[in-house]
């Protein structure tokens, strides 16, 4: 794949590279996995009759138990780790639980109010792409609405890969040989380049 140019004409600002056939079937696969994941995600939303009549949609209060959509769609509030004065008259476990529950409460209302936006602009990221990608490779012209879309979906993808694969701060950039992750490894670098290179190119 070539990185990313951009190319400035009257006809607008076009952002553009070329992908191989083998590349774009590997960048297919990975979005149209992780629109799967996210169209059952939003399959356990449970019916409400309100949101039928009304039109206006929940989700569930529960966060995923999948540790990807965990990372993809994360809690919203986290309990405060300082315990202050509270701790005083009771036991830090105590005060801890009780923020913990708190903070649960807090994310199951606003897990039900805002994630089927969130998961609406995820899958509209991933279908742009999925829409503008050659199924056979070959050139790609995208225009600034269409390389925003690619960023989005290209930075969840690489979530949901990174998350399968365990990588933290401490996994170096290279496995060893005998590292069964070592192929995948290679695929999240080259979605790294690839979001990166069309950054640097927007940003022209």
């Amino acid at each position: 794949m070539r990185a990313w140019t951009r190319k400035n004409s009257l006809g607008g600002v076009k952002l553009r590279t070329e992908m191989d056939a083998h590349e774009a079937a590997v960048l297919r696969s990975l979005v149209t996995s992780l629109v799967g994941l996210l169209d059952a995600r939003e399959s356990e939303t449970p019916q409400d009759e309100l949101a039928v009549l009304t039109g206006l949609r929940s989700g569930p209060s529960t966060p995923p138990d999948d540790a990807v959509l965990a990372r993809l769609l994360p809690d919203f509030h986290r309990p405060e780790s300082d315990l202050g004065d509270e701790a005083q008259s009771r036991t830090a476990d105590e005060v801890a639980d009780e923020r913990r529950a708190d903070a649960a409460d807090v994310n199951g209302a606003l897990r039900s109010l805002h994630e089927p936006e969130i998961i609406d602009a995820k899958r509209q990221a991933a279908t742009m792409l999925l829409d503008t990608l050659p199924e056979r490779g070959g050139k790609i012209a995208l225009i600034p609405e269409q390389a925003h879309g690619w960023l989005n979906a290209l930075n969840d993808v690489r979530i949901a890969l990174g998350t399968m694969l365990g990588i933290d701060a401490d996994t170096p950039d290279e496995l060893p040989e005998d590292d069964p992750r070592r192929a995948d490894m290679d695929v999240y670098h080259w979605l790294t380049w690839v979001q990166d290179t069309l950054l640097l190119a927007l940003m022209d």
